[in-house]
C-alpha cells in the first residue's frame, strides 16, 4: 500500500503547479525563482544582474507617500467629511473608519509581503501577483484594479466639478457676480471633460512632471489642512449662511468646541442628499468614505518608475497609511465637536465658510482633487500596459503597448482616458463611489487571498509572511 504524502510534499507540488502556471511570464523578465532563492542574497544577485532603468528615477517620498497620500485625501478629506459625519454620527463614522483601515491594513501587509519577494517591474500589484501566482490570477486582479482606478479618477474629477460649481456655478453659493457657470446636466458633463483633457495632457508628458508637481500640490494640502485644524481654534462660534439655490436658504451653526454639539451628533441621523436625492443609509456613506481610503495602490502603481521598488512600496505604503488615518480620525472628532448637523448635512464644502482665509480650502480642493485625478490615470494606464504586454487580452489592448522613447504608455494612457470620459456621463460623485467602492474590496479581497496562496504553497522564495494558526501574517522585511 503506497504511503500517504506528507504536508510538505503536499505544499511543494502545489509549488510546482504554480511555478509551472507562472513560469513563461516570469522568464520574459528574466526572472526565474528557484530553491536557492530563498535567501536574501540570492534575491540580490537576481535582481542586481539587471542593468540600471533610466525610467526608474523616483524615490520613496516622491514615488510612493506622495502619490498615496494625495490619492487617499482627493475630494474625500474636503468634501465629505461633512456628508459622513452629519448623516452617520461620529461614533458610526468612527466604526466606518476603522472598518476601512482594516480592510486596507490588510491588504497593505499583503503587498508588502509580495513586493518584497522578487524584482519589482512596471504594472503594480498586477505584475507582482501575475509574476508569482500565474497570469490567470494576476490578470483578474490587473483588471479589477484597472476598473477600480478608471472609476476613481471619474469620481476625483466630478468632485472637481462639484466643487468649482458650489462657488462660481449658476446656483454657487457666492454673490451672484461669481456665478458666471452656467449648470446642468450637459455643462457637467463638459467641465469633467476638460479637466480630464487636462490631466491627459499631464500623463502624456510622463509620470516625472507628475510627480515633480505631485509635491507642490503635497505641501498645499498639507498647508490648508493646517488652516482647516488651526480655524477649529481661531474662528469664534457664528451663524453660517447656506444656500442651495436661488430659491432655498438657510443658517446653520458653527459653536466651536461645545460638549452639547459633540452629543447631538455623536449617533446616526440619515436622511436625503442634496446632491443626489436619495436617501442615505450606513451602507451608502460607507461607500462614500471608502474612496477616501483607497488609494493606497498609488505607490504601486508607480513601480515601473522607482528606484527600488521592493522596498520603497511597503515603507511608504505604510508611513501614508499612519499618516492618512490620524488626519481623519482628528478631522472627525473636530467636526463633530464643532459643527451643528445642519451645517454637515446642508454644505458639504463647509470647511469653507468656516476658516480663517477661505480661499485656501478652495485651493486645497482644486489641487488634491486634480492631483489624485492624474494618480489614478497614471496608475490605470501603467497597469493596463503591463496586462497588454503579456498578451492576456489579444488584440484588443494590443495598441496599448505603444510606449514613447522615454517609456511612457501612451497608448495606454489613451485607452484609460476615453474609458475615464464613459464614468463621466454618470454626472453624481455619490453614485458612481459605490460602484468604486466594490470594485476595490474585491479587488483588495483577491490580494488577500493570493498572499494566502502563496503561504499554502509554502513558497520557498516567499518569506515575507509567516504562517500561525492556519492563517498568513505578513512580516515586514524591508531589503
Amino acid at each position: 500500500m503506497p504511503a500517504a504524502a506528507s504536508p510538505r510534499d503536499s505544499r511543494e507540488d502545489a509549488w510546482t503547479w504554480l511555478q509551472e502556471r507562472a513560469q513563461p511570464h516570469q522568464a520574459q523578465e528574466g526572472v526565474v525563482p528557484s530553491r536557492g532563492s530563498q535567501s536574501k542574497a540570492s534575491r540580490g544577485l537576481a535582481t542586481g544582474a539587471a542593468q540600471p532603468d533610466p525610467a526608474r528615477q523616483l524615490s520613496t517620498f516622491f514615488g510612493v507617500v506622495v502619490p498615496t497620500v494625495l490619492s487617499m485625501f482627493s475630494i474625500v478629506v474636503f468634501m465629505r467629511i461633512g456628508f459622513v459625519v452629519g448623516h452617520a454620527g461620529f461614533l458610526q463614522s468612527l466604526l466606518m473608519l476603522v472598518v476601512a483601515y482594516l480592510i486596507i491594513s490588510l491588504t497593505v501587509l499583503s503587498v508588502c509581503a509580495i513586493s518584497t519577494n522578487g524584482a519589482v517591474k512596471a504594472g503594480g500589484a498586477y505584475f507582482m501577483i501575475s509574476r508569482t501566482l500565474g497570469p490567470e490570477f494576476g490578470g483578474s486582479i490587473g483588471l479589477m484594479f484597472y476598473l477600480a482606478n478608471v472609476c476613481a479618477c471619474g469620481v476625483y474629477v466630478l468632485g472637481l466639478v462639484e466643487a468649482i460649481l458650489d462657488v462660481f456655478g449658476a446656483d454657487g453659493s457666492e454673490p451672484p457676480s461669481a456665478r458666471a457657470l452656467p449648470q446642468g446636466y450637459a455643462y457637467n458633463f463638459l467641465y469633467g471633460s476638460l479637466v480630464l483633457f487636462l490631466c491627459l495632457l499631464v500623463c502624456l508628458v510622463g509620470a516625472q512632471i507628475y510627480s515633480r508637481a505631485a509635491f507642490f500640490i503635497f505641501l498645499v494640502v498639507n498647508l490648508v489642512l493646517l488652516t482647516i485644524f488651526a480655524s477649529f481654534f481661531a474662528v469664534p462660534p457664528q451663524e453660517v449662511s447656506v444656500s442651495r439655490d436661488s430659491n432655498q436658504s438657510f443658517n446653520a451653526s458653527f459653536t466651536g468646541f461645545n460638549i452639547s454639539t459633540l452629543r447631538d451628533n455623536l449617533y446616526a441621523s440619515y436622511s436625503r442628499d442634496y446632491t443626489t436625492n436619495n436617501v442615505m443609509s450606513f451602507a451608502t456613506v460607507f461607500a462614500v468614505m471608502f474612496n477616501g481610503c483607497t488609494g493606497i495602490m498609488a505607490g504601486s502603481n508607480m513601480s515601473g518608475e522607482l528606484r527600488n521598488a521592493s522596498s520603497s512600496i511597503p515603507r511608504g505604503t505604510i508611513v501614508a497609511v499612519v499618516y492618512t488615518f490620524v488626519i481623519y480620525f482628528l478631522l472627525f472628532f473636530m467636526t463633530s465637536f464643532t459643527c451643528e448637523r445642519t451645517l454637515l448635512k446642508g454644505d458639504y464644502g463647509f470647511f469653507r465658510a468656516i476658516n480663517v482665509w477661505p480661499p485656501f480650502v478652495l485651493m486645497g480642493i482644486y489641487s488634491a482633487s486634480l492631483s489624485a485625478s492624474m494618480s489614478n490615470l497614471i496608475g490605470a494606464s501603467r497597469i493596463l500596459h503591463a496586462l497588454a504586454k503579456d498578451d492576456l487580452f489579444g488584440l484588443v489592448l494590443a495598441p496599448a503597448k505603444i510606449v514613447s522613447k522615454g517609456g511612457n504608455p501612451w497608448g495606454a494612457v489613451l485607452y484609460t482616458w476615453a474609458l475615464v470620459q464613459l464614468v463621466l456621463l454618470v454626472g453624481k460623485l455619490n453614485t458612481i463611489a459605490g460602484i468604486v467602492t466594490v470594485f476595490y474590496l474585491v479587488a483588495y479581497a483577491a490580494v488577500d487571498l493570493a498572499c494566502l496562496a502563496l503561504v499554502g504553497a509554502s513558497a520557498p522564495n516567499f518569506g515575507g509572511v509567516t504562517v500561525g494558526g492556519g492563517w498568513g501574517v505578513g512580516e515586514l522585511r524591508f531589503p
